[in-house]
């Protein structure tokens, strides 16, 4: 069997098992299925001493098919259309002022602990999508792979946190709830409020991508100043 084949198979695999542990545990945030399948993944390369580029190439495929699966999100965007444009409004400021917390708020954390300038860079665009974030930090002179990571941790800690926080804030809206989780936890929040939330998921989905777009746009315009 080919290392394609393997590792693709593997995958697969883990986030079955990650899925099944999911559900039987009641939908707890502490088993989402991107933090155990990822830990699965990682004992299994460890155990095979599979190096990580070597299994990034090998699932070169299931990288791939994130793009029509985030294209699918269209879907319940095109649904609520008519709901988004009465709230495009508030919406858009929500979004800008998400946006500008999380870029500008790690920017001055980092300088306030003294992290070197590229450090800083890689880590400001957490809050987006991991492609729009590695490719953000890269132009902007960080480091791809920490955006990347960053993106995981922000995404697995922004979907533990934002309920308790909105809770606190008691805003019981599905509508807010939703967006705020695709603005803070991307992918990851916007998968959260598919299961919490599935007649308001568009308005996560658009927070994601939308805080993509910004992120990018911010990251390059500050990236000229530093």
């Amino acid at each position: 069997m080919s290392t394609a084949v393997t590792w693709t198979v593997a995958t697969l695999a883990a986030y079955a098992a990650a899925l099944w542990l999911y559900r039987r545990s009641g939908h707890h945030l502490l088993c989402l299925p991107v933090l155990t399948g990822t830990a699965l993944v990682l004992v299994a390369l460890a155990l095979a001493g599979t190096a990580y580029p070597v299994y990034a190439e090998a699932t070169d495929l299931l990288r791939w098919l994130t793009g029509p699966a985030i294209i699918a999100l269209a879907v319940p965007l095109y649904r609520q259309a008519a709901l988004l444009r009465r709230m495009a409004l508030p919406l858009l400021g929500a979004l800008l002022a998400g946006c500008l917390a999380s870029v500008l708020g790690t920017l001055l954390l980092a300088q306030g602990l003294g992290s070197p300038l590229p450090f800083a860079l890689s880590i400001a665009p957490k809050a987006a999508t991991m492609p729009i974030a590695m490719a953000a930090a890269e132009r902007a002179g960080g480091l791809p792979a920490v955006a990347a990571l960053a993106v995981v941790a922000t995404g697995v800690l922004g979907t533990l946190l934002a309920g308790p926080v909105l809770r606190a804030l008691r805003l019981d809206d599905a509508t807010t709830r939703s967006f705020a989780l695709g603005l803070v936890a991307h992918a990851i929040g916007t998968a959260r409020a598919l299961q919490t939330h599935p007649d308001s998921v568009a308005f996560a989905a658009l927070a994601m991508g939308l805080n993509g777009v910004s992120t990018a746009l911010v990251i390059a315009l500050l990236a000229r100043w530093l």
